[in-house]
């Protein structure tokens, strides 16, 4: 990314969402700023309950023309009208997402902290990789990703680069010449004004 660039908004969802507000929540955020790809990310395993949730949001997305990606389910991509497909499994589906989706989807990985998956996943026609936690998380193993390694692919890498998990201003403000989005999520659903914690955010770059 060019470092006079601003990092683009990556949304991603809750675990769970309540489909009588959130779909209005997440259209006044869009509408208060420029977005560029929505992820479904809940926990549920239930096909119906993720249906209703792609239909809801995919309403509020189509209308702005922004981005909808879900995680992990590859073959709902298609049934639901949806733009893509952001896996968690490294390097390891990117191909058979691609193959299964065609050139025109979105196919997305997240390779956690390392240099080797976020390079096979670009080797295998990843549109993005992403990395994470940024920030200090109890999740997980609590490793998190270096600004190293988001500093070498920015230089090195053609292929786009998320930024995501445990971010605060301090953290918006150093990685932002080293990353081409933000993967911003509980940052913001957990403030009382989602839209207004998010312009803290984009404030934050620089």
């Amino acid at each position: 990314m060019a470092q006079d660039e601003q990092p683009q908004i990556y949304l991603i969802t809750p675990p769970e969402i309540a489909l009588d507000s959130f779909p209005d929540t997440l259209a006044r955020v869009l509408d208060t700023h420029a977005v560029a790809c929505v992820r479904l990310s809940l926990a549920t395993q239930d096909e119906d309950s993720l249906s209703r949730a792609a239909d809801a949001l995919r309403d509020v997305t189509m209308a702005r023309d922004v981005a909808l990606v879900i995680e992990r389910h590859i073959l709902l991509v298609e049934r639901l009208g949806l733009d893509g497909v952001h896996l968690t499994d490294g390097p390891r589906s990117v191909a058979k997402a691609r193959k299964a989706l065609g050139q025109d989807a979105i196919v997305g990985s997240f390779c956690g902290q390392s240099r080797h998956d976020g390079m096979a996943a670009g080797e295998a026609s990843a549109d993005y990789v992403s990395f994470g936690p940024i920030g200090a998380t109890a999740l997980g193993d609590g490793t998190q990703a270096e600004f190293e390694l988001l500093e070498w692919w920015s230089q090195v890498i053609e292929v786009p680069v998320v930024a995501e998990g445990a971010l605060d201003m301090a953290l918006i403000a150093k990685f932002a010449p080293v990353t081409d989005f933000f993967g911003l999520g509980s940052e913001i659903w957990s403030q009382d004004d989602p839209a207004i914690a998010l312009t803290g955010f984009i404030g934050a770059m620089g």
